[in-house]
């Protein structure tokens, strides 16, 4: 009978909830069997472990990110990449305080199960791709430091002005779009020399 009652689905949506609530650590096997009030011999069928589940619930949540953020970048439209993230935490609040406040080691000590390690690599492949692509459209080329620009304008500083928010358990506020797109304009518009942008153009761009 639970094989019928409960999907993967179910045993990864409690994890997700434990998880954004108390952290990675607090996804046991007893954990989320006692939130769906389901037998172990359930969860068991569906996952081989705890690691396993863990796992792919990192990795869905990664992918469900980068959807729209490989989107954005395959249309050419950089500032939609970076406001992406913002966008994307305030209709998915537990699933960002997954992916911006941990990281996928917090999900899985050591070694990956083998059956994920395919998709890991993935979509850090297409993460990178997506980098390197905005790197040559926006910085000339996509050497390593073009590619850090790049992860810095469309990552870094979403992030930064993102996760004090989710810490507090609060949605960004219009102010974080506001500095992202003033910080991406800065870089990508400051021509030859973006990472020498000064104060004064960010001021320019929003009085612009």
């Amino acid at each position: 009978m639970g094989r019928a009652q409960f999907a993967p689905g179910d045993f990864l949506d409690a994890a997700r909830s434990l998880a954004a609530e108390h952290g990675p650590a607090a996804v046991t096997v007893d954990a989320v069997t006692r939130r769906l009030d389901a037998p172990k011999g359930s969860f068991y069928y569906r996952f081989a472990s705890r690691d396993l589940l863990l796992g792919e619930l990192w990795l869905a949540t990664v992918l469900a990110y980068q959807e729209g953020f490989v989107a954005a970048i395959e249309a050419g439209d950089g500032l939609a990449a970076a406001l992406h993230m913002p966008a994307w935490v305030r209709r998915n609040r537990e699933a960002a305080r997954l992916l911006l406040l941990y990281s996928r080691h917090d999900f899985v000590q050591g070694k990956w199960p083998a059956a994920l390690k395919r998709g890991v690599a993935d979509q850090a492949q297409r993460f990178m791709a997506s980098l390197e692509r905005f790197a040559h459209s926006a910085f000339g080329g996509s050497d390593a430091d073009a590619v850090r620009r790049a992860q810095f304008v469309l990552a870094d500083v979403p992030m930064a002005a993102i996760r004090p928010h989710l810490q507090r358990r609060e949605s960004p506020p219009p102010l974080v779009d506001e500095l992202i797109r003033a910080t991406y304009h800065a870089i990508v518009g400051g021509g030859a020399a973006p990472q020498t942008a000064s104060s004064s153009s960010i001021a320019s761009t929003r009085s612009g």
